[in-house]
C-alpha cells in the first residue's frame, strides 16, 4: 500500500483501439489546440488527472503513448444519451503534435463533416 498522497499516484494507464474511421472522428477532439481524444471509460476521473494512454489508429500498425491530462469528463446518465467517459488533452510536444497530424491524415475529408460525434 503506498502511502503518496493521491494526487502523486501514478497515472492510469488505458489501451485504446480504434478501428475505424467513424469510431475515430466520433473520439477526436479538434477542438484542443494540441489534440485530444475521447475515452469511453466507466472509471471515475477528475478534471486535470494525468492518464497515459497507448492508442492505436485505423489501417497504422503503430501504438502511439501519450501521457495526456483530462479536460472534461462526460459522466453517466450524460444528457443527449453521450458515452461516459473523459476527454484527454493531449501533451505540448513533437510526439503529440505528429499524432495529431497522423489522426487529421487519417480522418481526411471527414474532418469537415458535421456528423455529431463524442465530443462537443
Amino acid at each position: 500500500m503506498s502511502n503518496s498522497p493521491p494526487h502523486l499516484a501514478r497515472p492510469s494507464v488505458i489501451q485504446l483501439a480504434i478501428k475505424e474511421k467513424p469510431a475515430l472522428y466520433a473520439a477526436y477532439i479538434p477542438l484542443f489546440t494540441e489534440g485530444g481524444i475521447f475515452i469511453p471509460t466507466s472509471r471515475d476521473y477528475q478534471l486535470g488527472d494525468d492518464i497515459y494512454v497507448l492508442l492505436s489508429l485505423p489501417e497504422d500498425p503503430q501504438r502511439y503513448p501519450v501521457a495526456g491530462k483530462v479536460a472534461w469528463v462526460t459522466p453517466a446518465k450524460a444528457a443527449s444519451k453521450r458515452t461516459q467517459g473523459v476527454g484527454i488533452l493531449f501533451p505540448k510536444d513533437e510526439k503529440s503534435r505528429l499524432l495529431k497530424l497522423r489522426i487529421e491524415e487519417i480522418l481526411g475529408a471527414s474532418m469537415a463533416s458535421d456528423r455529431p460525434t463524442q465530443t462537443i
